[in-house]
């Protein structure tokens, strides 16, 4: 049975669950988030990926030191660690460096990972900070049965209260035309986190460590109940394709860069039979949050 007549034959629509990183796919590319989601089709790890993983563990890190011994010097002897530790849960990694015998190429690779956290250091003082939360797990249900989850890079709050929300990217800053997807993230978790709290955090902040500039926002209760309606019709809209198995592919520049290229229909290619799976594991599923992130 395909997952579209499993949806008829429920009578109901799921209570599903979502990350940012997947509402973002289905904005994108509705088939990317069925390839992703329903299909769970592997994909060839990316070495920029990959070394977002690793700055951001460094920068995970970094904090467990007391202040003053937070130096780049420190930083950069974490990255070699992350890397195999990285290398141990995730094993296919390995691949990236399959033809590099002599280790040039991975040498090469740590040292661009040096130069972001260079980047960091230009743009922050860590000895002057000290966060009340790093790769902060949040969850909360909406009113509508939908669960939002993710993983906040890191919480900031004031002696009087103020919460401040820094994620890091190591890519660099989007232009004006591509700045709403990251505020749409970033608000994503000042939602999770005012329903859990009762408090709007007060600054949403952007870390670009690619070319080291920090975009700064601050949301009010309006930008976040809508934010809330944008979630809720979504899901809608992702639960209306899981009813009738139609995924629309939205291609664009960065098809050459999906590893889902040769099966999209928008490019010559023919999807696989969509699998025999409840419509409620989809749904739940769709919240998973990956150990790469794919966004930096």
């Amino acid at each position: 049975m395909s997952v579209a007549a499993a949806v008829v034959h429920s009578g109901s629509h799921p209570n599903g669950a979502l990350s940012p990183s997947r509402a973002a796919d289905f904005m994108s590319c509705p088939l990317k988030y069925r390839f992703r989601v329903v299909d769970r089709l592997p994909e060839k790890p990316s070495s920029a990926a990959v070394r977002g993983t690793v700055v951001h563990a460094v920068l995970e890190r970094l904090y467990d030191l007391p202040r003053g011994q937070r130096t780049l010097e420190q930083a950069a002897g974490m990255l070699e660690p992350e890397w195999q530790r990285i290398l141990e849960a995730e094993p296919e990694v390995a691949e990236l460096f399959a033809d590099d015998a002599e280790g040039e190429d991975l040498a090469k690779w740590l040292s661009e990972a040096h130069k972001l956290l260079g980047k960091y250091f230009t743009l922050e003082d860590p000895n002057l900070l000290e966060p009340a939360e790093r790769e902060l797990y949040v969850e909360t249900e909406l009113e509508s049965g939908l669960t939002l989850r993710g993983y906040v890079d890191r919480l900031d709050v004031a002696p009087t209260g103020e919460i401040r929300v820094v994620d890091y990217k190591t890519g660099r800053s989007p232009s004006e035309f591509f700045e709403a997807k990251a505020l749409f993230q970033m608000k994503f978790y000042a939602l999770v986190l005012w329903r859990l709290r009762g408090v709007v955090p007060a600054m949403l902040q952007l870390v670009y460590l690619g070319n080291g500039e920090i975009v700064r926002y601050v949301p009010d209760e309006a930008d976040l109940q809508a934010c809330e309606r944008k979630i809720t019709a979504l899901w809608t809209a992702i639960t209306r394709a899981l009813e009738s198995g139609d995924w629309r592919p939205s291609p664009g520049p960065l098809c050459d860069w999906c590893d889902y290229k040769p099966l999209c229909p928008a490019w010559d290619g023919t999807p696989p039979p969509l699998p025999t799976r409840s419509v409620q594991e989809v749904a739940e599923q769709s919240a998973g949050v990956d150990l790469i992130d794919t966004d930096g």
